[in-house]
């Protein structure tokens, strides 16, 4: 039985949460889109296919001290696949040591078992508003 889209996707963030990015990876579809919004500033744009997506996420965690990490706010199943996540992440920059913190939001669809559409918020309401308005 394949396990819930909620599953799969804080699956994802906990194997991330532990370093390990190839499990991490493992729970996206080949063909894997991700939409990252515009006003989330520098990297915004779509990128298409796994290899896409691993880059993308490599580069932006290329910027964060091993501490970074993700603990969930709100986590809610939107039907056909589709889920709402808002989380807080946070750490030291890898080369300044600062500390960095934000509350993002993000929604993501599973079929088969994979995520295979991800959208990127910096904020959690606009990821409601994106949820709500289909």
């Amino acid at each position: 039985m394949a396990a819930e889209p909620i599953e799969v996707v804080r699956a994802q963030f906990d194997a991330t949460n532990a370093r390990d990015f190839a499990r991490a990876m493992e729970m996206y579809a080949e063909d894997v889109v991700l939409v990252v919004s515009e006003s989330w500033g520098l990297g915004s744009g779509r990128f298409e296919s796994k290899e896409a997506v691993g880059e993308w996420f490599g580069d932006w965690f290329a910027q964060f001290a091993d501490d970074y990490h993700f603990a969930f706010l709100e986590t809610r199943d939107l039907g056909r696949g589709w889920v709402l996540l808002v989380a807080e992440h946070g750490g030291s920059g890898r080369t300044s040591g600062a500390p960095i913190g934000a509350e993002s939001g993000y929604l993501y669809r599973v079929s088969d078992g994979k995520i295979d559409r991800v959208h990127l918020y910096p904020s959690p309401a606009e990821a409601r508003e994106a949820a709500q308005n289909g």
